[in-house]
């Protein structure tokens, strides 16, 4: 029997893709006290691999899904939490077997996983993005590579002029442009993956040119990497700092790397995640496209999306 904390402690959960994360966070009875951050954590689940450009999650990664709530659920009863939010996104969105896992999920866990539709995640990502870069009053494109699907916002700090989610994820794009095993993307294929960006992505030129947005925010994953190869070093999920400056030279430099090498070059470059190193290649080119489309030049990265914009939607309740 443990004693009522003077505080309410939450979890929440964002099952993406490629990643699940999970964040702890203590709440204050004061009002206007910013929440204490317990505990923030990542698994690469890669819950499409083999499987989401099909329709179905693999039995491996269906496997691996279970595993990593087991051990969240663990960290949860160790922090005595009283309330969990599970959100689940792409992956489960779109695959045959995504409510059975969910099922499987509750019943060996006991944690609900309320799997959301694209425009709600990108609500949620524009909303944790707020929480680390102040978007003033100029309109920003906030952009989230999930390995299912893609977010783009149009948004300032008090208003989302549009936002649109595309299922073009990089577990997708890999599946789509990258068969080779030996891990080298020639060019090629690079520009089959524009050529193909160009037609699915339409609706964001047509905004782009409407809103003028005045810089890249990317959310999470791929930007993270990116802001990790920039300073050649990897960090934990909580080591990053709420944002960073992601030089455009930085960026292109990152971006000739990735393309110049094989698989086992790209393991060997400071500051990239094993399970990145492919996937960083096909959403490099597409964060390419999206620079070449809007004449942007600058570029922030947020360290906090989804699972932060819950947090803040519901403080603000």
């Amino acid at each position: 029997m443990h004693t009522p904390h003077a505080h309410r402690r939450l979890a929440l959960i964002d099952l993406g893709t490629n990643t699940f994360h999970l964040l702890i966070v203590e709440i204050s009875k004061t009002p206007g006290e910013k929440p204490l951050v317990l505990l923030r954590t990542k698994a690469g689940v890669r819950l499409g691999e083999g499987g989401i450009s099909r329709g179905v999650i693999a039995p491996e990664p269906y496997a691996r899904a279970l595993h990593t709530l087991a051990g969240f659920k663990e960290e949860i009863e160790l922090h005595e939490v009283e309330e969990v939010r599970a959100t689940a996104t792409s992956a489960m969105r779109v695959t045959k077997n995504g409510p059975d896992l969910v099922r499987d999920i509750f019943e060996q866990t006991g944690i609900r996983v309320d799997v959301i539709p694209g425009e709600r995640e990108a609500e949620l990502i524009c909303q944790g993005v707020r929480q680390a870069v102040d978007l003033g009053t100029e309109p920003h494109l906030v952009m989230d590579i999930g390995g299912g699907s893609v977010e783009f916002i149009i948004a300032n700090q008090t208003t989302i002029y549009w936002k649109q989610s595309f299922e073009i994820g990089a577990q997708r794009l890999l599946d789509k442009f990258f068969p080779d095993p030996s891990g080298v993307f020639p060019a090629a294929a690079v520009e089959a993956e524009q050529r193909y960006l160009g037609t699915v992505l339409e609706p964001l030129i047509e905004a782009l040119q409407r809103y003028k947005p005045v810089s890249l925010v990317g959310a999470s994953g791929s930007f993270d990497s990116l802001a990790d190869m920039q300073l050649g070093q990897l960090r934990t999920e909580s080591q990053l700092p709420p944002h960073t400056e992601l030089a455009l030279s930085s960026f292109q430099e990152s971006y000739r790397h990735l393309l110049s090498g094989n698989h086992e070059q790209r393991l060997a470059i400071p500051g990239i995640l094993p399970m990145r190193a492919d996937m960083l290649v096909v959403a490099a080119v597409l964060i390419d496209y999206v620079l070449g489309i809007s004449g942007i030049t600058r570029i922030q990265t947020s360290a906090y999306a989804l699972k932060e914009g819950l947090l803040a939607e519901m403080l603000s309740a």
